[in-house]
């Protein structure tokens, strides 16, 4: 008991102490020139223009892998941390909605509106983060996501026995259960190794993060069959954040604004560079799109998905995805 009233009168400490500080601690699980980096330099830019304080951002593996990175944004060790639901999945179970596979149309228009104006994110989902001490300012979209393999596929019986590396995520092991292949949980450090190594025969991430952590150089195919687009979130410490001004407050609901519109567009433009990147560096590279024919047994697989997540989920699962659906449907009119 007096451990925990000591470690209480810790953080309390931080916390106060970083509300006055000039300097706020930001981390993000990219690199600064990958997308969360760009967001996090607008943000940046705003709060350092608009005010006195400062940003300072710390890349992947500044400070540990991303549940360090949570435990460290949960302590207010950190004021703010962008992370994807694909780890926080542990954290806030109905996050791991953005990974259940074809729930995204591959309209970027649409995907566009449904980040802007939905339910989900804008009521819902703040009230579950807070319960871990954490208030969402964002969440945004960084592009489709591509499968990396050393052999081409086009049914998920190409995949039987392919060690496919994934975040540690229950939705995203069902997932590629249900694709046919061997679902393989690895820390991101581990991943260019393990694929260098044989070790795992595949992974999955957006285009711009194949290029820029070089996944390709270790990688002979690049598949893309539509099942989803990379989404990430944008956290403040709730502690850290409710201390705050009004001016403060709003500040910081600006900056994340700013950044947040700006990157809607940035994301889209890079997928074609990081496309023409890859092709320039390793000319054998084979780009595969599966035809929606041959999508259709990998969709088929996705309704087994959608059941396992209502399962661990229970009610407020369920809840959370239907209205996700239908802010989906409203946001593709």
């Amino acid at each position: 008991m007096k451990n925990k009233f000591i470690k209480g009168l810790l953080v309390s400490s931080l916390i106060a102490i970083s509300t006055q500080a000039a300097t706020w601690k930001y981390a993000i699980e990219e690199s600064i020139t990958d997308v969360q980096g760009v967001y996090a330099t607008k943000f940046k830019e705003y709060i350092e223009k608009n005010s006195d304080h400062k940003i300072k951002i710390y890349p992947y593996g500044t400070l540990g892998e991303s549940v360090d990175v949570m435990e460290q944004a949960q302590a207010g060790i950190l004021e703010f941390v962008d992370q994807s639901p694909g780890f926080t999945g542990t954290l806030i179970p109905e996050a791991q909605a953005f990974l259940l596979p074809y729930v995204f149309p591959e309209n970027s228009k649409a995907i566009d509106n449904f980040f802007k104006n939905s339910k989900a994110i804008n009521e819902m989902f703040p009230k579950l983060y807070a319960k871990q001490g954490l208030e969402l300012l964002k969440m945004f979209p960084e592009g489709a996501v591509s499968i990396t393999t050393q052999e081409p596929f086009t049914k998920p019986e190409d995949l039987n026995g392919k060690k496919i590396r994934v975040m540690t995520s229950p939705l995203l092991v069902e997932t590629y259960k249900e694709f046919g292949a061997v679902p393989t949980p690895l820390a991101w450090g581990e991943v260019y190794g393990s694929l260098q190594t044989k070790i795992i025969d595949g992974q999955e991430n957006p285009m711009f993060w194949i290029e820029s952590a070089k996944l390709y150089e270790v990688s002979e195919v690049i598949t893309d069959i539509g099942h989803n687009i990379f989404t990430t979130a944008v956290m403040a410490n709730k502690r850290f954040f409710d201390s705050l001004s009004k001016e403060n407050k709003k500040l910081v609901k600006n900056a994340s604004e700013h950044a947040f519109n700006y990157i809607l567009d940035y994301q889209k433009s890079i997928i074609k560079k990081a496309k023409e990147k890859i092709k320039k560096d390793k000319p054998s590279i084979k780009f595969v799109t599966l035809t929606d024919e041959q999508r259709e047994p990998f969709r088929k697989g996705a309704q087994n998905v959608y059941k396992k997540f209502v399962e661990l989920t229970g009610k407020s699962g369920e809840k959370i995805l239907n209205q996700m659906l239908e802010d989906l449907k409203e946001a593709s009119k």
